[in-house]
């Protein structure tokens, strides 16, 4: 999450930032940086509390929950959730958003939205999300997101422990990144 003590339904954008840092002036660079990239931060007006965005993303990538597929992917869920955060202005704390996200993008029939509103409304899976987070914190010791996790798949331990690194990061500086931890293994 990127911050569980925003209020529940979030918060103004600038008042938010004034009260955690003094102002949005940090913000100055992140969108310098996201222009180049296509993420141009364009209408960020709203400081979400993330957690029914997490719920949503919960809900729509559990097809055993669901009984449907072929279900979207966490990153097409995140894009979903990014683009009408930033780039539409939208506030993604707000259950009716989420909603309209999730039937115009996540492929979320007209029949489940009944469930997909008790689901968010009443926090069904709000204990999962947390204890997946919590676990994050200790397993991997993260602090802030965006929060990255390079390591070992399919049981192949050549990278050892897993290399981890929050916050945005240029692209430069993922490379740059991955071509040191490819020497490790060289």
């Amino acid at each position: 999450m990127i911050d569980p003590n925003t209020e529940i339904d979030g918060e103004e954008f600038e008042a938010y930032n004034i009260r955690r840092w003094g102002g949005s002036g940090w913000t100055h660079g992140l969108k310098r940086s996201g222009r180049k990239v296509g993420a141009n931060f364009g209408n960020w007006r709203t400081w979400p509390n993330t957690l029914r965005a997490h719920q949503l993303i919960a809900y729509v990538t559990n097809p055993a929950r669901r009984g449907r597929a072929p279900t979207p992917s966490t990153s097409e869920c995140n894009a979903a959730i990014f683009d009408a955060m930033y780039e539409r202005g939208e506030n993604v704390s707000l259950t009716e958003t989420l909603i309209r996200i999730g039937t115009e993008r996540l492929g979320v029939a007209d029949a489940e939205v009944p469930d997909l509103r008790v689901y968010l409304e009443t926090n069904a899976g709000a204990r999962d999300v947390m204890r997946e987070i919590q676990s994050g914190r200790r397993t991997y010791n993260i602090q802030g997101v965006p929060h990255f996790i390079v390591g070992a798949m399919d049981g192949d331990d050549s990278l050892g422990r897993p290399f981890g690194f929050s916050g945005a990061q240029d692209s430069s500086a993922l490379v740059e990144m991955f071509e040191e931890l490819a020497g490790t293994l060289a």
